[in-house]
C-alpha cells in the first residue's frame, strides 16, 4: 500500500520538484498540492493523506496553524519544510503537532526516509 502524500508549499516550482522527487519512489503517491495554508487544510480533509509536507511560511494561513488544524481531527502526520532551522520555528512546529521537521537544504538526503518513518507511526 502506498503512502499518500499532500504537498503544501507556496513556491510552485519547489512543490513540483518535490512531486518529481517523490514520484521516483514506488512507496509514495502524491495525492495533491496546495499553494496556501487554507487550501492545505481543505485538501487534507478531502484527500485523506497519510503525510502532509507543509512549508512553515504559507500565505492565507501559515504552515504552523494549518498543521494544527490538520492534526486536530485526524491522525495525518505533518512534516514541516522550511529554509530555517531556528529553535523557535522547531518549537512552534512541534507544539502544532508536527511529526517532524526537514530543512529545505536537506530534502534530497532526508525527505523520503522522513516520510516513511512518520507514516509508520
Amino acid at each position: 500500500m502506498k503512502i499518500r502524500v499532500l504537498i503544501a508549499d507556496d513556491h510552485r516550482l519547489f512543490a513540483e520538484a518535490l512531486a518529481a522527487i517523490l514520484a521516483i519512489d514506488e512507496r509514495i503517491e502524491v495525492v495533491g498540492q496546495a499553494a496556501d495554508g487554507e487550501k492545505a487544510v481543505e485538501l487534507a480533509a478531502s484527500k485523506d493523506p497519510d503525510v502532509v509536507l507543509m512549508d512553515i511560511q504559507m500565505p492565507r494561513l501559515d504552515g504552523v496553524e494549518a498543521a494544527r488544524r490538520i492534526r486536530g481531527p485526524n491522525a495525518t502526520a505533518v512534516l514541516m519544510l522550511t529554509g530555517s532551522d531556528s529553535a523557535a520555528d522547531v518549537a512552534r512546529a512541534r507544539e502544532a503537532g508536527a511529526a517532524g521537521y526537514v530543512t529545505k537544504d536537506r530534502i534530497a538526503s532526508e525527505l523520503i526516509d522522513s516520510i516513511v518513518e512518520v507514516s509508520a507511526k
